[in-house]
């Protein structure tokens, strides 16, 4: 691959990871029926409104789920995939391609909850009692993934050991279920 190639790489990952990410998380905010007058979400769903607003009168949604966001996410994976492919001397088929996307999104999803565990392991030990707007928004993504798991385990002296579990559990999705779904895309698309 040559130079300017590997620059376009680059650039379409970070700009199609912007996107996503900027889609995904108005998709978790509305799941997790975050503040809206935090202005972390208002600025997302001002950002997001152009394009997700048409695509719902088209794909409501079901119950908190906005099925309008999950597609829009997807459909840009399948962009970024469609892109980078076609740098490269062989293009799978579409089939291939879809399931590729679709193991992006759940890959992508999974990254981010990641990321988010971890910051929140990293306020509540600088003190999570600071005025920042990112504070609840980060409380409240990951407490419905969390606190089933900190229910289930027995008291430990005041440690919680659910982010630990959860993390363990996102890095056996990874390898179980977002690996073989790749394979199995790249398996379709080439033949």
């Amino acid at each position: 691959m040559s130079y300017f190639a590997n620059a376009g790489q680059i650039l379409i990952e970070f700009v199609f990871g912007i996107l996503v990410g900027l889609i995904v998380l108005r998709v978790l905010l509305q799941l997790v029926r975050a503040n809206f007058h935090n202005p972390i979400c208002q600025f997302l769903y001002k950002a997001s409104n152009p394009i997700l607003m048409p695509l719902r009168r088209v794909i409501p949604a079901w119950r908190r789920l906005d099925i309008a966001g999950v597609v829009l996410a997807w459909a840009l994976l399948l962009l970024k995939r469609v892109l980078l492919f076609a740098m490269m001397p062989v293009m799978p088929s579409f089939a291939g391609l879809v399931l590729i996307a679709f193991a992006d999104l759940v890959s992508f999803v999974l990254m981010l909850m990641l990321i988010l565990i971890l910051v929140r392991v990293i306020l509540s030990f600088v003190g999570s009692d600071s005025y920042h707007p990112v504070v609840p928004l980060v409380f409240q993504l990951t407490e419905p993934v969390l606190k089933p798991v900190r229910t289930r385990l027995p008291s430990l002296g005041g440690l919680d050991f659910s982010p630990m579990i959860v993390m363990l559990a996102i890095a056996l999705l990874q390898a179980l279920l977002v690996a073989p779904l790749l394979d199995l895309g790249a398996r379709i698309g080439f033949g």
